[in-house]
């Protein structure tokens, strides 16, 4: 499988982060699983991608599109894009994970 961190390298990772989050960022966004399968299973789409982009208050979000076999976004065969995540901090995973400290 590829992309495959351990998990002291993903809480290294993630604790550096936290230790200095740049203005906008949060620790984390949450996606359900209805939406992530439903952008990848789309017809062609053989992985997905995450831009970051930021709304009109200065926060930042993650947005993810589907990417077909030649790696191109899947924006002008589909209008399915993510975004609203559920955003940490406000809402962290409860029991807290040790990729959140």
């Amino acid at each position: 499988m590829q992309h495959l961190i351990s998990l002291q390298e993903a809480i290294d990772m993630t604790s550096l982060y936290r230790s200095n989050i740049p203005s906008g960022m949060v620790n984390s966004e949450t996606f359900s699983k209805e939406s992530v399968s439903a952008l990848l299973n789309q017809p062609g789409c053989v992985s997905l991608r995450i831009y970051y982009g930021k709304k009109n208050d200065d926060t930042i979000h993650a947005i993810l599109v589907g990417v077909d076999e030649t790696g191109a976004d899947m924006i002008q065969t589909s209008d399915l894009i993510l975004e609203e995540g559920q955003r940490c901090p406000p809402e962290c995973p409860t029991p807290p994970s040790p990729l959140n400290g």
